[in-house]
C-alpha cells in the first residue's frame, strides 16, 4: 500500500514513531529497573553456579547473574514498550506527516 496525503496527495510521507519511542524508552528503563531488583535472585544463583570454580567462580558468577538479570530485564520491558507504543502510534497518535504540505495524520488499518 502506497501512502498518500490525504490533503494534497503527495506520497512523499514520513513516518515519527513517537509513541513507540516514547514507550521503548520508558519500557526499557522500567524492565531494568525490575531487573536490578530481581537481581539478588540472579546473584544468588551465579554464585551458586559459579561455586563450582571455587571462591573466585563464586564471586564473578554472583555478579554475572546480577548484570544478566539488568539485561534480560531491560531487553523483556523495551520489547514490550515497542509492542505498546506501535500500539499507540497506530490507533492514537497521528503519526505520518506529508513532507509537501506537513498536514499530519493517521491511517485506518481496518
Amino acid at each position: 500500500m502506497i501512502l498518500q496525503c490525504p490533503g494534497c496527495r503527495s506520497t512523499r510521507i514520513a513516518a515519527h514513531h513517537t509513541g513507540r519511542k516514547v514507550c521503548t524508552s520508558v519500557g526499557t528503563v522500567a524492565g531494568a529497573a525490575s531487573g536490578v531488583a530481581a537481581a539478588s535472585t540472579g546473584a544468588r544463583i551465579g554464585a551458586t553456579v559459579g561455586a563450582i570454580a571455587g571462591p573466585a567462580g563464586s564471586a564473578l558468577g554472583g555478579l554475572t547473574g546480577a548484570l544478566l538479570g539488568g539485561v534480560v530485564g531491560a531487553i523483556a520491558g523495551g520489547s514490550a514498550g515497542a509492542a505498546l507504543g506501535d500500539f499507540v502510534d497506530d490507533n492514537i497518535l497521528d503519526n505520518f506527516e506529508c513532507l509537501d504540505c506537513g498536514h499530519t495524520f493517521s491511517v485506518d488499518t481496518d
